[in-house]
């Protein structure tokens, strides 16, 4: 099998230009936790595009074209500034204050434990197109081969994820909390899952991971 040749660029780099096709990525990557608000993933890209803030996404291209995504925060960061006017024009009044609150809610908490050197890795996802073609696995190594940073976390993954629990795990990454959900049934999932990384070696400003 030839192998893929995968870039990675941080969002802002890669320039505005990117925006709309980074933000197709993430929407469809993310339909299902998005049908209260609509299920026409072309409506959820012009209600969501603005609102990326695309300094904390790096994203993989294959060939120029976006193949996956996945963000870095750290602290008090976080990943969107939506507005309001702006998912209401899209998504209309009623389905377009919930995804406003949702996203709010949700996707704009800062991270537990939040700490000099921690960093939360989310959003990993791989355009289907691209997936198995180490498309993720290129943009996790990236992500931890960045300087600055002592201890990864991924936060809140759903236990039915069994291929990005694998990747992660085969990359390192513990579990270190599990959640139960409410309505289980309901959701498909039973708990969420969290994972924790400690590069070894890693002190101070640390230094990049083996491959």
């Amino acid at each position: 099998m030839v192998e893929t040749m995968v870039v990675v660029e941080r969002g802002d780099e890669l320039g505005e230009g990117y925006r709309r096709r980074v933000t197709e990525v993430y929407v469809r990557s993310f339909a299902a936790d998005f049908v209260a608000f609509s299920r026409d993933t072309g409506k959820l890209a012009d209600a969501f595009e603005h609102m990326l803030l695309l300094d904390r996404f790096y994203v993989a291209l294959v060939d120029g074209e976006p193949a996956g995504l996945a963000s870095l925060t750290e602290g008090d960061q976080t990943l969107f500034a939506p507005r309001w006017r702006e998912i209401r024009r899209h998504l209309g009044l009623a389905r377009g204050l919930l995804g406003y609150a949702v996203i709010r809610r949700w996707f704009m908490r800062p991270s537990d434990g939040a700490r000099p050197g921690l960093a939360e890795i989310g959003f990993v996802a791989t355009e289907p197109a691209y997936q198995g073609r180490g498309v993720a696995t290129a943009l996790l190594r990236h992500l931890l081969a960045l300087p600055g940073y002592r201890e990864y976390v991924l936060e809140d993954i759903k236990d039915t994820n069994a291929p990005a629990l694998g990747l992660y795990a085969k990359l390192g990454f513990t579990v270190y909390k599990r959640r139960r959900v409410r309505f289980a049934r309901r959701a498909g999932f039973t708990e969420l899952v969290s994972m924790r990384l400690v590069p070894p070696g890693r002190s101070g400003h640390g230094e990049a991971p083996p491959d």
